[in-house]
């Protein structure tokens, strides 16, 4: 079922075609909540939907169960994704021990290039890659629940407090103990403007922009601005923000210039170097997921590199929308895809003859 496109899955869902239950999940952006194809629920516009080939690849991504429709109970006709559950589930109970490949799949009766390449193929990254994420996930649930910096650290399996401030501070932009009270005293300016493309919000801290998000209204904007930090200080002040959005605008506008803005966004070391990587896309050009993967040296991670690209924070800042499918086919884009189509138009409209 891997070979259906994004087309035909749509079309899947639409249909509410029971058949195609465990072949699939569809993600919607706006509920963050991921459901089976059949699902009885209300249809979401199509550029709310991602879809994902198993339940643990939409959670991976911030999306829950939908509990109408249960689709991680669904049988599946992939034999990776048992296989994948089967992993990730040891990795669960034992949060602590080392997701190494050779004692994982001794457990599993397969070897370690089978497993390796059953993640990469449903998840789009390794086994301890999951661990560090479903960690970093368990690790910022305790900590909002007010638990404490110490019981959420060995909850969620780090060994020791000096781990935990090397590998979540970086992930989470701030200390654990900040983070746990909402970002108390984090200033975040931001302002909502209307722009070619709908309403533009735009956020920064005093380090940089933190936020560049795309949408039909100011308060669904501001609600997801709200929803990360919620103890954090936050004005509108279009003042403050003058120089960032004006140099937005002027490329919405069709002007071929650069968005060298400074950026201040939470990102594992995959995702920055993803990000980065989108930075260095030339003004008019694209380049496929396959390509980026390669571009950072890992080949084998095309799906992450997508994963990547949908939870950017910083639309057109981090040009997500210039990254394709190999068949030429646009692929997904966080804030819809007649966006993205609109915005590749533009830019290939105004780029000058001679421009690489």
């Amino acid at each position: 079922m891997s070979d259906l496109s994004p087309e035909r899955r749509w079309r899947i869902v639409l249909a509410r075609d029971r058949r195609y239950d465990g072949a699939f999940v569809y993600a919607v952006q706006s509920t963050g909540i991921y459901c089976r194809p059949s699902c009885p629920s209300r249809r979401p516009g199509r550029d709310q939907v991602a879809f994902f080939p198993a339940p643990e690849a939409a959670q991976l991504a911030g999306f829950r169960a939908c509990r109408r429709c249960r689709p991680d109970a669904a049988a599946t006709p992939d034999p990776g994704v048992p296989l994948v559950r089967t992993v990730c589930r040891l990795i669960d109970t034992h949060p602590d021990a080392p997701a190494n490949l050779a004692v994982l799949s001794a457990r599993t009766g397969v070897t370690s290039h089978q497993l390796l390449r059953a993640f990469q193929r449903v998840l789009g990254i390794s086994p301890r890659q999951y661990r560090d994420a479903r960690r970093l996930d368990r690790f910022k649930t305790a900590l909002r629940s007010r638990r404490g910096v110490s019981p959420a650290l060995y909850q969620a399996g780090y060994g020791s407090t000096s781990r935990v401030y090397e590998h979540a501070h970086a992930q989470l932009g701030m200390t654990p103990a900040t983070y746990s009270r909402g970002a108390p005293g984090a200033r975040i300016a931001y302002t909502v403007v209307p722009s070619p493309l709908g309403r533009l919000l735009v956020a920064t801290t005093p380090r940089g922009i933190c936020r560049v998000s795309l949408g039909s209204g100011a308060e669904e904007l501001e609600a997801g601005l709200r929803a990360e930090f919620p103890a954090a200080e936050l004005r509108r002040d279009r003042g403050a923000l003058a120089r960032s959005v004006g140099a937005i605008l002027r490329y919405l506008a069709g002007r071929a210039e650069p968005l060298d803005l400074p950026l201040d966004v939470r990102a594992t070391a995959f995702q920055r170097r993803v990000w980065e990587a989108l930075r260095r896309i030339p003004y008019g050009t694209t380049r496929t997921y396959a390509e980026i993967a390669r571009a950072i040296g890992k080949p084998a991670a095309t799906r992450a590199v997508a994963r990547a690209c949908a939870t950017n924070p910083a639309a057109l800042v981090i040009p997500c929308h210039r990254v394709v499918r190999q068949d030429g086919g646009l692929g997904g884009y966080r804030w819809g895809m007649e966006r993205k189509r609109a915005l590749l138009a533009r830019e290939r409209a105004s780029r000058a003859p001679d421009t690489d």
